[in-house]
């Protein structure tokens, strides 16, 4: 009976097991924060990065048509760049004044980009992709030049 007392009085060793449990249930929500704001914030760069780039392209276009275009591969450059999917952006492009052709001259345009965000090391079993992602907004204007860009 003695010696069952003085074993479960004894706490030679509890300090480390403590430390290495304490430190994991707050280690591992840090690292997941971290991981979390880093791919929030490389989602902030490209959709900011897309929006301005896109702007720009536009209204230096020949024509509605090809600034288009030009502002698609614009957006999937600046995202594939930060290592996002083009297909997770979703682009607005805005006349003002409103006309029927954005690319008159002193017309302003803007292009704005929305970019979901999924949280990482959410596993794709439990579908929250909806529930768990987060947009970035951006949105760059850019004025045509008063003597009609390129044309």
């Amino acid at each position: 009976m003695r010696r069952w007392s003085r074993w479960a009085t004894d706490e030679t060793g509890s300090a480390s097991l403590e430390f290495i449990t304490a430190g994991l249930l707050l280690l591992v929500p840090l690292v997941y924060l971290v991981v979390a704001v880093a791919s929030l914030q490389a989602a902030a760069f490209a959709a900011e990065g897309a929006s301005r780039q896109a702007a720009r392209v536009f209204v230096r276009a020949e024509s509605t048509d090809g600034a288009q275009d030009q502002v698609r591969r614009a957006v999937e450059f600046a995202l594939t760049d930060q290592g996002i999917d083009p297909a997770q952006a979703s682009v607005v492009i805005t006349c003002s004044p409103v006309r029927s052709d954005c690319l008159a001259a002193g017309s302003i345009v803007t292009v704005g980009v929305t970019v979901r965000v999924p949280m990482p090391l959410v596993p794709a079993a439990l579908d929250l992709d909806s529930a768990l992602a987060i947009n970035v907004d951006s949105a760059a204007a850019q004025q045509v030049s008063r003597f009609g860009g390129n044309r």
